[in-house]
């Protein structure tokens, strides 16, 4: 069996300078390097970027497992005990549920980059990932790998515009990706509630949209309506209670024996700060002096 047909149609185009697959293990078939391992010697791939298994999916592929096994080798690299799932955890879960005790495998070298690359293109070649999955394949590509987008899109086959669109998404409120990923809102919802800058407000309309039914061009005609309503806008107010101000004035005047005036700092309507201001009344001189020495400021 050839690299090609265990990874998938295309899936080898899309990786540049991926090692071909590691010779047999002893027992192995000296043919093709598909091996049938132990499935409890197979550990989960860390770069997996699916997160969310559709139950009953999964079911009827154990089912079909049942009744003709595995048919395509699951995409694994050797550790020092065992294997690491590369490609096909729904395969391996479901042969797990089957009762399969042994699975075909691919055996391939490949670092930590190149395992990253093939678990998220070969789900997206079987369209196994919802958005909110890619985009959080492409983050840790960009974040733990330091690639741009140009270069993430160039390795999954995909356009600019498409990564540059699914990264922004991470940008919305966790409850919002959770309802993505659970498939309770499309993409395309999730895409028109960017064009909300207020959490609060994302999460509220995207409960409209799933308690209601809304259409992504519902979604887009109330969101418009949103951005044209005009925003209260915040009166200026003092950061300390006008009885407090009082209270400190009171006590100032007792201590310096003269008037003593305190303009509190403001929060202004933008969110800005106003500054405050303090003054103490003197008549002259001898009374700043004295003023001065109570300030403990007296040249000695």
């Amino acid at each position: 069996m050839s690299a090609k047909h265990g990874l998938g149609r295309g899936l080898s185009a899309l990786i540049r300078d991926t090692p071909a697959p590691a010779a047999p293990a002893a027992g192995g078939d000296p043919k093709d390097s598909v091996l049938r391992v132990d499935v409890t010697r197979i550990v989960p791939s860390p770069w997996q970027p699916r997160r969310h298994f559709d139950r009953e999916a999964l079911q009827e592929l154990a089912e079909s497992i049942k009744a003709h096994g595995v048919l395509e080798p699951l995409l694994v690299r050797k550790l020092e005990d065992g294997y690491e799932l590369i490609a096909g955890e729904r395969r391996l879960r479901a042969a797990g549920e089957a009762g399969l005790t042994q699975i075909p495998v691919l055996v391939m070298e490949a670092t930590d980059h190149q395992a990253l690359e093939l678990a998220l293109i070969e789900n997206l070649q079987r369209e196994d990932l919802n958005v909110i999955e890619e985009a959080e394949g492409y983050r840790v590509l960009a974040d733990k790998f330091s690639l741009t987008q140009d270069e993430i899109a160039q390795r999954v086959n995909k356009a600019r515009a498409s990564v540059a669109n699914a990264l922004r998404l991470l940008g919305l409120p966790d409850e919002v990706k959770k309802f993505v990923t659970e498939g309770l809102l499309t993409s395309g919802h999730a895409k028109v509630l960017l064009g909300l800058s207020i959490p609060e407000e994302q999460c509220k309309l995207a409960e409209h949209v799933i308690r209601d039914g809304l259409s992504v061009r519902d979604l887009e005609r109330v969101v418009a309506r949103l951005k044209r309503v005009p925003r209260k806008k915040r009166e200026p107010a003092d950061d300390m209670p006008s009885s407090h101000v009082t209270y400190l004035a009171d006590k100032l005047h007792q201590h310096f024996g003269t008037s003593v005036h305190i303009q509190p700092c403001r929060t202004l309507g933008n969110g800005r700060k106003a500054k405050g201001q303090l003054a103490i009344d003197f008549y002259s001189n001898d009374d700043l002096d004295r003023i001065l020495e109570l300030l403990g400021l007296t040249e000695k």
